[in-house]
């Protein structure tokens, strides 16, 4: 069952590949009405509905119906993504979060901020010679890689192995694309599973102080706090947390930063702004731009009958350009202090438990890009895969000005 829009609510076809949720439309829609028809359900394009309705416990996201819709009914990314945290609800959702809580601490976190720290400036003197670099290749894939390992604690030897399956991961939210991209996800999965599978193993017999040793424990303490399968499934869904939606989001910075460089040249002045920079970041270019949900029992919302299984699509970058939410919410200004929090992590139960780590790494890396480099110029317009899902460049050749200061690394 799916629910029809009402006869006067605007039809945005965000299947055309010339879609493009900057478009005027898309704001005129959103300025009729809180929600529009498409080609395969309803898109929430208003902040207050659309952060609503990701805390609606009416609302799942349904993994099996998700893939379903995309001919996926069996192989390695059904048995992957229709058992994964996000995809359960109730008693299974609340144990597998409270041991994710358990492992992944606020502490953690924090102890992990040098780290960040350092290798965002060991990637940043590679850019800092007045050349042409790809972005995406040389510092947005490898900072958050080498994160993800390093909280891992997967090997340092392994990095380059395991990041040529982490990058596709995130396909899983951009099935409507076509192409190959089912392929490339299949296999990004088959060899996630593989690896977490020899780390698992590995952690059985080399405990070491990283998360997956933690998580290693509590399987191996034996009272069913989770599973074998299970603890795998958690670690490949912690890879595709903590590494794709992040390198997008640095590589989406830049093409803000890029087209508002008087806004760069400010932080690089006022370091204390990274926080608000980095937010102000994922409101005006997130990497997550939409953010699926199912109806799982009929209810009716602010005048809309929702049928069971009703397919909505909160349309995250339009909502966070709402002016009914935002003072000046069509600039993009990093001085402006945003009482809102950003919707690409969710909310409520299924809230993104990555969220903290990713500030961090953004952070960290604009405020040493920003002190070192000056704005960044695109060298050619960057090529979006879609509007939906997770959204990035894959390649971003550009050049950075000079800085106004280049201190010597010790």
């Amino acid at each position: 069952m799916t629910t029809p829009a009402a006869p006067n609510v605007p039809f945005l076809d965000v299947l055309d590949p010339a879609f493009d949720f900057d478009a005027p439309e898309v704001y005129a829609a959103q300025a009729e009405s809180w929600y529009a028809d498409s080609p395969f359900g309803l898109l929430v394009l208003r902040y207050e509905e659309a952060s609503d309705l990701l805390r609606d416990r009416r609302l799942t996201h349904d993994g099996r119906r998700y893939l379903e819709m995309h001919g996926i009914t069996r192989g390695p990314i059904h048995d992957w993504f229709v058992p994964m945290i996000v995809n359960h609800d109730g008693e299974v959702h609340r144990r597998l979060r409270g041991l994710m809580n358990k492992a992944f601490t606020a502490r953690r976190i924090t102890r992990l901020r040098p780290f960040v720290r350092e290798r965002a400036e060991e990637l940043t003197d590679g850019l800092d010679d007045g050349g042409t670099h790809d972005f995406v290749a040389e510092f947005g894939i490898r900072l958050p890689l080498a994160v993800m390992c390093r909280l891992l604690g997967v090997r340092p030897e392994d990095y380059d192995l395991f990041g040529t399956w982490t990058a596709d991961l995130g396909l899983i939210f951009s099935l409507s694309g076509g192409g190959d991209v089912v392929a490339r996800l299949e296999h990004a999965v088959d060899g996630l599973n593989d690896y977490a599978d020899h780390l698992i193993d590995d952690k059985l017999v080399r405990p070491s102080d990283d998360l997956s040793s933690d998580l290693v424990a509590a399987y191996q303490a034996g009272d069913g706090q989770v599973s074998r399968e299970e603890l795998r499934n958690l670690l490949v869904t912690l890879v595709f947390a903590a590494h794709d939606t992040t390198r997008h989001q640095l590589a989406n910075a830049m093409v803000v930063f890029a087209r508002h460089p008087g806004q760069w040249a400010l932080l690089g002045r006022r370091p204390e702004l990274a926080s608000q920079a980095v937010e102000e970041v994922m409101r005006w270019q997130p990497s997550s731009t939409s953010i699926y949900r199912f109806a799982a029992e009929d209810f009716t919302y602010k005048g809309l009958a929702v049928e069971k299984g009703t397919y909505l699509t909160m349309c995250v970058k339009a909502a966070q350009r709402d002016p009914r939410a935002y003072k000046n919410a069509g600039r993009f200004d990093i001085t402006e202090v945003r009482e809102l929090p950003s919707l690409q992590f969710g909310g409520g139960p299924h809230h993104c438990l990555g969220a903290a780590l990713a500030r961090v790494e953004v952070g960290e890396a604009l405020s040493v890009l920003a002190a070192r480099l000056g704005p960044p110029s695109l060298m050619e317009p960057p090529a979006w895969p879609g509007p939906l899902g997770i959204q990035g460049p894959e390649t971003l050749p550009l050049r950075f000005g000079p800085g106004l200061t280049r201190p010597e690394r010790p």
